[in-house]
């Protein structure tokens, strides 16, 4: 892509034509100018260059003087986009406002799948802003510190927020156990983990890829029945968890996941199947 190319898709993200942007971009360097030297600069013919000017003035873009030829000067960059920022904000901000007023959500006891992480670290977000008594999480590092802030939100606002970690927390608000399985994760682990399930009414489970960029596996529910499940294994991992860290034996250890190391995990993690007998 030629310098020319760039400078005419450089503002069209943010409305702008190619013309327009190419036109911002040569007034950058070329300022004062009159719309007759602009035309020459771009290559594009005087009515269409001085039609896309008056756009530009009307936009807030370039301001043109009342001198005769009329020159233009550019808008500074920081000037610009901080006038588009605050445009888009309040924009988006009433359209929200809008759309959620006509927002009626109805329970309907299924099954989503997440495409993209993205998707998934904002419908987590949503999740945690949503959840109103309790709020159960197994998050491996990476996601933690993604979510934190919300984590703690919730906390704040008197939610009972508690969760499984893997690495120590030390200063959290909220409750949370180190999983004795930390080491084993963090080696062998096929991604980073997010397990969410708010007042046991919905529940998200994601698994990030390894390098924390994309999403291998997805899913949101507002089953009840699901998220109850989910928080019923979930609050026992942590009890469990906690028993173990205080030193107590585990006489039922040898039926947990890590322990037992079922066909289905052997598979996730890479290892071969065991021969038949």
């Amino acid at each position: 892509m030629n310098d020319d190319d760039h400078q005419g898709r450089m503002l069209v993200p943010f409305g702008f034509t190619e013309l327009e942007s190419r036109l911002y971009c040569a007034l950058l360097t070329q300022s004062p100018a009159t719309g007759y030297r602009l035309a020459r600069a771009v290559g594009k013919a005087a009515a269409n260059t001085y039609q896309s000017l008056a756009a530009l003035v009307q936009k807030g873009a370039v301001i043109g003087d009342e001198s005769e030829p009329r020159s233009f000067r550019p808008v500074p960059p920081a000037e610009l986009f901080s006038r588009l920022r605050h445009s888009f904000d309040e924009q988006a901000q009433a359209a929200e406002q809008r759309l959620s007023a006509l927002f009626a959500p109805v329970r309907e006891d299924r099954l989503y799948q997440l495409k993209n992480l993205a998707q998934a670290l904002e419908r987590a977000r949503t999740l945690i802003a949503g959840a109103r008594e309790t709020l159960l999480f197994d998050l491996f590092p990476a996601p933690l510190a993604q979510l934190r802030l919300e984590l703690e939100a919730a906390q704040a606002r008197g939610v009972l927020v508690g969760g499984t970690t893997y690495e120590p927390l030390g200063d959290a608000p909220f409750t949370h156990v180190l999983s004795p399985g930390a080491g084993f994760v963090a080696e062998r682990w096929p991604g980073h983990q997010i397990t969410l399930i708010a007042d046991g009414r919905e529940v998200l489970l994601a698994l990030v890829a390894p390098d924390g960029l994309s999403l291998h596996h997805g899913f949101w529910s507002d089953s009840a029945y699901l998220a109850c499940l989910h928080h019923s294994g979930l609050a026992a991992e942590m009890r469990l968890s906690a028993t173990l860290a205080e030193g107590a034996g585990d006489p039922l250890r040898r039926f947990s996941l890590l322990s037992a190391a079922p066909d289905g995990l052997r598979g996730l993690v890479g290892d071969k199947p065991e021969p038949a007998a």
